[in-house]
């Protein structure tokens, strides 16, 4: 056991370099399902983690602080919005809007994707985009069902929207919520930086995703023409539950706009609104619609990229990109954008800003607030929008991912990585000339 622990200890950022590049690799490929490598992938992080504490007094816990307190709130944020838009879909207030939005873009595909892709952004800024998400593929799957299309376009879209929106507030993104707690930065702080450049870069990838997708927005002409007739007579078949469902979640997004005067954790909030819903409802039946697995998929991909955090991978190459900006405030901001777009890209923006942000903190102690300012909006574009990148970037990603296959709608690696990436590193393109002309030009 001693020899384990001393190998370990010895080589515990190659060895959990390894897990995550193996655990990617399985993910890519496609052939095994993502839970079971995720969980696989966390079973020997656990693992390598127990033979390099072993000894030393120290416990899991300690040796992954700050990824157990995240999976832990996330989890049950998830968890809570799951039950909280299940029981309300129940009502069916998610269909009425559905069938308004479609009866007011008289069925045109793509004027409903502009429109869902709009409604995603908006909400994604005073809800995180998880919840938001979670909120609108109800939406989706009913105005798809409608026009008779494939919902995958509009999934990927909402997407891109949800992550795009959310890098507009404080509480959109849960990036901006760990710079905001460094930085000191309010929620108005954020509307005013980032506000105008989240606009056109909505406008723009909107645009661009329309064009992307034009082919697969047919709907049949008989389709459209009973759209402008469609009634919502009857749409709603529970009205005392849509009053529960409608309070419970205007104090649920009341709750998240106040969290900077409250302080009171966005999970718990959730908890509190999906506990009083679940007063009348039968538990049983609610929980067989929460998604299991895409939980468990999270867990395990943060289990392993905890451990990747833990061994100061991340710490290291945070600290080499900041050496080779030479102390430029122009370079090091820049390098922090594009950096973070990449990386959080890859191992996913939560546990990337989680690492990051105290290496941008200490800069600020030697280099000053001023110098570093720009640098701080630099790690938000570059990590919520970086999000984007992959199907594994951002955790409203993974959700709408596993639940559009668990209903028989595959959205592949590569089929998200074409779209997202080029999105990506156009909202990066637009982001460094705004963060350039807004700060860096003297």
């Amino acid at each position: 056991m001693e020899q384990l622990h001393e190998f370990a200890v010895n080589n515990t950022m190659l060895l959990n370099g390894i897990i995550l590049l193996i655990t990617y690799f399985f993910i890519v490929w496609e052939k095994v399902s993502k839970v079971t490598v995720a969980l696989i992938g966390a079973s020997f992080t656990l693992l390598l983690a127990a033979f390099t504490i072993h000894g030393t007094g120290t416990t899991l816990e300690a040796y992954f602080p700050n990824f157990l307190k995240q999976i832990f709130e996330i989890i049950f944020l998830l968890v809570s919005m799951m039950i909280v838009v299940d029981i309300s879909a129940r009502s069916g207030m998610y269909t009425w809007v559905a069938k308004e939005l479609v009866k007011i873009t008289k069925g045109h595909p793509k004027l409903v994707l502009f429109a869902l892709a709009a409604f995603t952004a908006f909400v994604s800024a005073f809800l995180d985009n998880v919840t938001t998400v979670i909120l609108v593929m109800p939406i989706t799957y009913a105005v798809c069902k409608m026009l008779d299309i494939n919902p995958v376009c509009f999934l990927i879209t909402e997407i891109l929207a949800s992550n795009i929106g959310g890098t507009a507030t404080l509480i959109g993104d849960p990036p901006n919520i760990i710079i905001g707690a460094a930085a000191n930065f309010s929620f108005m702080d954020f509307i005013n930086e980032l506000t105008p450049i989240v606009v056109i870069c909505f406008f723009i990838s909107a645009l661009i995703l329309i064009f992307l997708f034009r082919k697969q927005l047919i709907a049949n002409p008989e389709k459209m023409e009973e759209i402008k007739t469609l009634s919502n007579k009857g749409t709603i078949t529970d009205k005392p539950l849509v009053v529960r469902s409608c309070i419970i979640l205007g104090l649920i997004i009341l709750g998240f706009v106040t969290h900077d005067i409250t302080h009171i954790p966005a999970f718990l909030i959730a908890m509190i609104g999906a506990s009083i819903l679940l007063i009348f409802e039968d538990i049983d039946k609610v929980l067989e619609h929460v998604e299991w697995n895409t939980l468990l998929f999270f867990v395990g991909l943060f289990l392993v990229i905890g451990g990747v955090e833990a061994s100061g991978a991340i710490g290291v190459c945070a600290d080499f990109l900041m050496k080779i900006t030479n102390g430029s405030q122009e370079i090091t901001t820049m390098a922090i954008l594009w950096g973070s777009t990449f990386i959080a890209g890859v191992i996913g923006n939560i546990p990337y800003t989680t690492a990051l942000t105290p290496v941008v903190a200490s800069i600020q102690t030697t280099m000053g607030a001023d110098y570093v300012y720009p640098i701080w909006w630099a790690l938000s574009l570059g990590a919520c929008l970086g999000g984007n990148l992959t199907i594994i970037g951002a955790a409203a990603n993974v959700i709408v991912s596993q639940s559009a296959a668990k209903k028989g709608h595959i959205i592949t690696f590569i089929d998200f990585l074409k779209y997202g990436s080029l999105v990506t590193i156009i909202n990066v393109v637009l982001s460094m000339i705004y963060i350039y002309l807004k700060y860096l030009l003297k």
